[in-house]
């Protein structure tokens, strides 16, 4: 007996349809915890980009047809039926994905919801301004949709990071093409049927899945996609921006980090240290701001080894349906062979392994939570993305040195500075390269702040009014009074 003949097929989500590919093909999605396959997923084509691109052209008139109060309304509905439907989301989420169900509660979830709350309110608040240039003219801006946008989601948060996109871009009255992770592709389906149930009228949300050099790669070429907004690698970005010359789409870039976590001998070591462990070892360590690299003062860089390695060791790595674990597996067995190759790097160069450093048990992608110390500024451990709950302990000696090493990296997303100095941490956090600095804690993000960075971290931000410029472009309107 075929026992993918009992799995269900998620097909596509197009024109407010399931439609099957056109090619008739399906991938497995696989749970990263059990390696089953839990899934039949839809191989989109480019001809179903095409067919997704049209019905998004076609939406943009009945979506910007409305009142803007009313879309805000569609979008309030949606929310509520997020929250309502929060046990089934969080369910999917957690085996499509790997994660601890409780972390997609505590925090995946209601980030999606708070950040489709907040953009729903801006729906009716997106103005232009009277400009005054001369008495004998009415002269006025407005701001109106980019047009049809193509929204490319990681695998690492795909609720979270798939609503920072979506939210912004209906508040602004753009239509969107979805393309979640090809692993991580179940969360986005589900909100999509959600959305035609709040009333998003058909085609104003498309969810097409498949592979990014097949579905990806047609969205960025797309004569009839305006704007692209991507989270994921710098490699992939670079490809995207290349791409998206063919008619100078609008790109906005969210890419890797490796963001350093500045622990001074002055510091509270019990906050910092605790903070320090979630900011590597949550989600797996696969996040984009993760403190992957910390930098540990002289003074206190040995207490600071132990007192990590400790909490490293007492992490509850497992099955990530049960409530009371804290680190689920990997997301697949391809990140699981990137990160187990960084660790034999990292042993290599003659960093010393002090926690963790082999995969656990033979059955699902999991890693023990790793930390590396007498690590160097310059070693791969320090300088590459390495996706994974591996933590790479520096000395430094003082506030120059700090900033030296935290800002010698192709990266430029986040950072953390740890001290009791009131003008220490504001002098650093000035000098440090970095999208945003936390002080005396580490990793928050809320969808009022902007969030994104510079150089192999990408440009652009999302969150916050900022965001609503990606989706909007300004009009001039220059009547002449006197005739």
């Amino acid at each position: 007996m075929n026992m993918q003949s009992d799995l269900k097929r998620h097909d596509l989500l197009i024109d407010g349809k399931r439609l099957p590919p056109g090619t008739g093909e399906y991938s497995v999605d696989i749970d990263p915890a059990t390696e089953q396959t839990i899934a039949l997923v839809a191989q989109g084509s480019a001809a179903d980009v095409d067919t997704a691109v049209l019905a998004a052209r076609a939406a943009l008139k009945v979506w910007n047809g409305m009142r803007a109060a009313e879309r805000g309304r569609i979008l309030h509905r949606l929310a509520d039926l997020m929250r309502t439907h929060q046990d089934e989301l969080a369910e999917l989420e957690s085996r499509d994905a790997g994660k601890p169900i409780a972390g997609v509660l505590r925090q995946d979830l209601p980030a999606a919801i708070d950040t489709l709350t907040y953009y729903a309110g801006w729906c009716d608040k997106i103005t232009g301004q009277v400009v005054p240039v001369r008495p004998d003219a009415l002269t006025y801006t407005v701001r109106e949709p980019v047009g049809v946008v193509a929204a490319i989601v990681p695998w690492n948060f795909p609720l979270m990071i798939g609503m920072w996109k979506i939210a912004p871009a209906l508040a602004c009255g753009c239509t969107l093409i979805v393309k979640p992770a090809e692993i991580t592709p179940l969360s986005a389906l589900r909100v999509g049927e959600l959305a035609l149930e709040a009333g998003v009228p058909p085609g104003v949300l498309n969810i097409v899945t498949g592979k990014g050099r097949v579905v990806g790669d047609a969205l960025v070429a797309h004569p009839g996609v305006d704007k692209v907004t991507f989270t994921g690698s710098p490699a992939v970005g670079r490809g995207i921006l290349q791409g998206a010359t063919s008619n100078f789409k609008r790109v906005t870039l969210e890419l890797g980090g490796k963001s350093a976590n500045v622990i001074f001998a002055d510091a509270n070591l019990d906050n910092a240290v605790r903070a320090a462990a979630s900011g590597i070892f949550f989600n797996t360590g696969q996040v984009c701001s993760a403190g992957s690299r910390i930098l540990a003062q002289r003074e206190v860089y040995d207490e600071v080894v132990e007192r990590l390695a400790a909490r490293a060791n007492a992490i509850k790595v497992g099955d990530p349906s049960l409530r009371e674990t804290s680190m689920g597996p990997l997301v697949s067995a391809a990140q699981m062979k990137t990160v187990l190759d960084y660790i034999d790097i990292g042993r290599s160069e003659g960093a010393s392994l002090v926690a963790g450093g082999a995969r656990i048990g033979e059955q699902g992608y999991f890693v023990q939570p790793t930390v590396f110390a007498n690590v160097e500024h310059e070693m791969r451990i320090s300088q590459e993305e390495i996706f994974g709950p591996v933590a790479s302990v520096i000395r430094f000696d003082d506030e120059a040195d700090a900033v030296r090493i935290a800002n010698g990296t192709l990266y430029s997303l986040a950072a953390g500075v740890w001290s009791a100095d009131i003008g220490r941490v504001h002098r650093v956090a000035r000098e440090l390269r970095a999208g945003t600095v936390w002080i005396n804690t580490y990793g928050y993000t809320d969808v009022r702040l902007p969030w994104g960075g510079s150089g192999d971290s990408g440009f652009g931000r999302e969150h916050g009014d900022v965001a609503l410029d990606n989706f909007t472009e300004p009009k001039t309107v220059w009547l002449a009074l006197d005739q």
